[in-house]
């Protein structure tokens, strides 16, 4: 089999491109940083709001409402898990410790209505995620339901 040769068309093409990439001015650039996936921008949502739940039962807590600590656990126990799912330099802008001042009018009624919502809206969250990330949706939105029934009538 006969070398295949190439056509001085080519060999000026190519050299006119090695030109051009030899004579570029400056260090090389680093890469732009690829936007976020849909899926780890659901996660720094679902993170965002566990912070803010968080927040508010800790409000009512340091308020006097001890009783309310394993509810704010499990919260803390879902963001824990969360943080996982999110790379570090994304979940690095996410307080480590979520702040106690919320929300001056905390009540249990406002705190069962968010667990209602949030446990309804997490089904509609698992389309277009990956298995691991929709059985952990799933489970948090199982343990919201939850906690809409099982928050007291009363402090």
């Amino acid at each position: 089999m006969r070398p295949r040769h190439l056509s001085r068309r080519v060999l000026l093409a190519g050299g006119a491109a090695a030109l051009t990439a030899c004579s570029a001015s400056g260090p090389p650039q680093p890469p732009a940083k690829a936007p976020d996936s849909p899926e780890t921008l659901l996660l720094k949502e679902l993170i965002a709001d566990k912070e803010r739940t968080i927040a508010l039962y800790s409000s009512l807590i340091a308020g006097g409402a001890e009783k309310l600590g394993p509810f704010r656990d499990r919260h803390q126990a879902h963001l824990n898990e969360l943080r996982k799912h999110v790379t570090a330099t994304a979940s690095a802008t996410a307080s480590s410790s979520p702040s106690s001042t919320a929300s001056p009018k905390v009540s249990l009624s406002k705190l069962r209505d968010l667990e209602r919502k949030a446990a309804a809206l997490r089904a509609r969250q698992l389309a277009g995620v990956s298995p691991g990330v929709a059985q952990l949706i799933a489970s948090i939105g199982a343990c919201e339901a939850a906690h809409a029934v099982a928050l007291p009538g009363s402090l």
